[in-house]
């Protein structure tokens, strides 16, 4: 009996093909961003977030390409790309407002907000994917603000951080984390970047990194 049970072969839960693979090493990188930003390397903890945000821009496309997918693997993909979202997206540039001086009371609340709307926004997305067919509008756009935008607009904050008083800067993010929360959650398409769209808005932030790591000084 011992050893049939040796001779078992263990199977693991969940998926690991290289559909994932990005996925899965977005994630790592929003750790390893949190990490920095907890030890005050925020330069360092942005430029995670903008990778991430490169490998979410690309993870759905290379799953698409197996096209011998099961269904129940496709369900995976969906479930795992908005679990890993919210730590990306969610929890990740949180934590690095936080670190950059939205804290204390107000600062608790703004980002209690962003966050809850980040978890309500992906839940949705995931009940509408699971009925989702052709090249609908769901496909062609948006309802409300994606929360991976957090890659874009927090490396064009902190650069712009650079140039203004520290009270300002510190002020205008905690309006930025309530803004999007809030269109997290409201129903507006907002159209999927394409092409020269795509390559505009990654070269700001490109522009932005790079600044940011010539070693300009922080606004806080």
């Amino acid at each position: 009996m011992e050893r049939k049970n040796r001779d078992k072969k263990v199977k693991l839960l969940g998926v690991y093909n290289y559909t994932v693979w990005l996925t899965y090493f977005g994630l790592f990188i929003s750790i390893a961003g949190i990490m920095e930003g907890l030890h005050g390397r925020q330069t360092k903890a942005i430029f995670c977030l903008a990778i991430s945000g490169l490998c979410d821009a690309f993870d759905g496309r290379i799953a698409r390409k197996k096209t011998d997918r099961t269904e129940d693997e496709k369900a995976f993909g969906i479930q795992i790309d908005s679990l890993c979202d919210i730590v990306c997206f969610g929890v990740f540039p949180s934590v690095i407002c936080f670190t950059l001086g939205v804290n204390g009371a107000a600062g608790m609340l703004v980002i209690a907000w962003y966050c809850i709307c980040g978890v309500i926004r992906l839940a949705q997305f995931n009940v509408a994917a699971q009925g989702r067919s052709g090249e609908t509008e769901e496909k062609l756009c948006y309802r409300g603000l994606p929360i991976t935008s957090a890659a874009v607009v927090l490396p064009v904050m902190c650069l712009v951080g650079t140039w203004i008083p520290a009270g300002i800067f510190v002020l205008l993010l905690h309006l930025i984390l309530a803004a999007m929360g809030l269109m997290f959650v409201i129903d507006v398409p907002f159209p999927k970047l394409k092409g020269k769209g795509l390559a505009f808005f990654a070269g700001i932030v490109a522009a932005a990194l790079f600044l940011l790591l010539a070693g300009r000084e922080w606004g806080c």
